[in-house]
């Protein structure tokens, strides 16, 4: 499978079995999805595995962060999260918003790789990914924010992840605008050259009947 057609395949799986890869099944996704464009190979980024009674503990920090008295049971729909951490470097090149996006293409990649490798996966955040209390259980440093977690598990039988839309590439990939325009104008799209194509063969036409 070609990097292309992995990408096109690759969707979020939101029900999982409580099958999960073992520790030495990670490692060499790990190291491949570490290879990301990264300005001036800080790495900064670090993932933590949780497993077994680790879900209980996040369960009760996005308790106590939410004020509910009852564990949160999310933490349990799945047999592994690996939460994804942006651990910030010290450095005047790199700003830190670059870093967190270093982070997140690790995040997203691995994501990539384990989906291809036969796992379901989807990555899970919300309002309380940056809690106090959730960040404590994680034993994260000053310097380190939590990105959310990927919940990985086995794809059950019989059943296939939701359908996603395909992209409408005249819409999200466009031109610089033209010097000494004001930066409404932009290159045409697919369908108005399907509209101009139709205008022109009705032109063609009209033209021969006159």
């Amino acid at each position: 499978m070609s990097a292309r057609e992995a990408a096109l395949a690759r969707t979020s799986w939101s029900k999982v079995t409580e099958a999960a890869p073992t520790r030495d099944e990670l490692v060499p996704l790990i190291e491949a999805a570490g290879r990301v464009a990264d300005h001036s190979s800080l790495r900064p980024w670090r993932l933590i595995e949780l497993r077994g009674d680790d879900r209980l503990t996040l369960g009760a920090a996005l308790a106590e962060a939410a004020g509910d008295d009852k564990p949160s049971t999310k933490p349990l729909r799945a047999s592994l999260l690996i939460a994804i951490v942006a651990s910030y470097r010290k450095t005047d090149k790199v700003p830190r918003w670059e870093q967190e996006a270093v982070a997140s293409g690790v995040a997203h990649t691995l994501s990539l790789l384990l989906d291809e490798a036969g796992w379901g996966v989807i990555w899970r955040t919300g309002g309380l990914t940056r809690a106090e209390a959730v960040a404590r259980a994680h034993g994260l440093h000053e310097n380190e924010e939590l990105l959310g977690w990927l919940y990985v598990g086995g794809k059950p039988e019989g059943k296939s992840a939701g359908r996603r839309k395909p992209v409408d590439v005249d819409t999200v990939l466009t031109r610089m605008p033209d010097a000494g325009h004001d930066g409404d104008e932009q290159p045409p799209t697919s369908t108005d050259k399907k509209k101009s194509k139709k205008k022109t063969k009705h032109h063609k036409k009209k033209s021969k009947k006159d």
